[in-house]
């Protein structure tokens, strides 16, 4: 990753009062609207010459107006020639990470880049503040128009063109009960990673990227379409990269399962979902996302965790 990605130079100044706007709706056709705004950005791809080479994208957004006083960094990393779409055809989402200033009424945040076509999809999920203990999902996208330059040193570098753009998500329909599994197959489907966990050992300085053990990932897997629950650890490893179950933690349901492949040398995590419905109608749904643990150091033992990150299925 080349220096100077992204920087969001407008100070935004602190509210000092802001009401809650994350508002869900009820039944099927809940459409609650949400405003952002992309102040900035950047596109580096791969050094040149470097057939392997990854490129960067970072964008940098805000929720509703700047009054909020807060913004999301958005950065993903993948192999330039994917240009942002897995080997298996699936969009890769990556998580957006709070500024820490201002307020949120997020969850998480999160974005997709179909490269070449530029354009950017962008997801949130939130707590309902018209609906206690209930969370939904919004999603939308929006036209990336970037100022490209090519050049035999640098390779290619994007920039966002003007002064930025006004991008809108929707709020989906209300979460379907555990016992709908048929209707399962007409609602976009999506899940909300929660307590990431992963310890590896590594000796400082090595340039190994097979660490001397290593735990592999184990998280909590919320869908946002329905309210299976499940708890997921790793099964195996495999050619480096880990295998992983999911096991329900919700009562009553045993017309789904779920699995979970991880890439620890690119940090992609595939989930997938799969139903069988008594009705004799089976099922499946994928999704693929870039996952940025931040990782504590004692001795040679690495333990990473993540905050909330949401993985959706195709694009939106």
């Amino acid at each position: 990753m080349r220096n100077g990605l992204l920087s969001f130079a407008t100070v935004l100044s602190l509210a000092s009062a802001v009401s809650a706007s994350r508002q869900c709706g009820t039944g099927a056709n809940a459409s609650s609207k949400y405003q952002w705004r992309v102040g900035a950005a950047r596109y580096d791809g791969a050094e040149p010459g470097d057939s392997n080479g990854t490129a960067t994208v970072a964008v940098s957004i805000v929720p509703g107006s700047s009054t909020m006083g807060t913004f999301f960094e958005c950065v993903a990393e993948w192999p330039e020639s994917w240009a942002g779409w897995y080997e298996d055809g699936n969009i890769i989402w990556s998580d957006c990470i709070w500024a820490g200033n201002g307020r949120t009424y997020d969850n998480t945040v999160s974005f997709a880049v179909d490269w070449k076509n530029r354009t950017m999809y962008l997801s949130h999920t939130f707590t309902c503040s018209d609906g206690q203990g209930s969370d939904a999902l919004a999603t939308g996208s929006i036209h990336l128009d970037m100022d490209c330059t090519t050049s035999t040193e640098d390779g290619t570098s994007c920039m966002l063109k003007g002064n930025g753009l006004d991008a809108t998500t929707t709020g989906g329909p209300a979460r379907l009960g555990a016992d709908s599994c048929t209707d399962n197959s007409q609602r976009y489907q999506s899940w909300q990673l929660e307590n990431w966990q992963r310890q590896y050992e590594m000796v400082p300085g090595t340039s190994s990227y097979v660490p001397q053990s290593d735990t592999g990932p184990s998280f909590i897997l919320r869908n946002m379409a329905n309210t299976d629950l499940f708890n997921c650890s790793t099964s195996g490893i495999q050619n480096d990269a880990f295998d992983g179950i999911c096991k329900l933690a919700t009562e009553g349901n045993t017309t789904t399962t779920a699995a979970f492949h991880f890439d620890p040398q690119l940090d992609i995590l595939t989930v997938a979902q799969h139903w069988d419905c008594s009705d004799s109608s089976a099922f499946d749904a994928v999704g693929v996302g870039y996952v940025q643990a931040t990782c504590s150091r004692e001795g040679n033992t690495l333990s990473c965790t993540s905050n909330p990150v949401w993985i959706g299925t195709k694009t939106v």
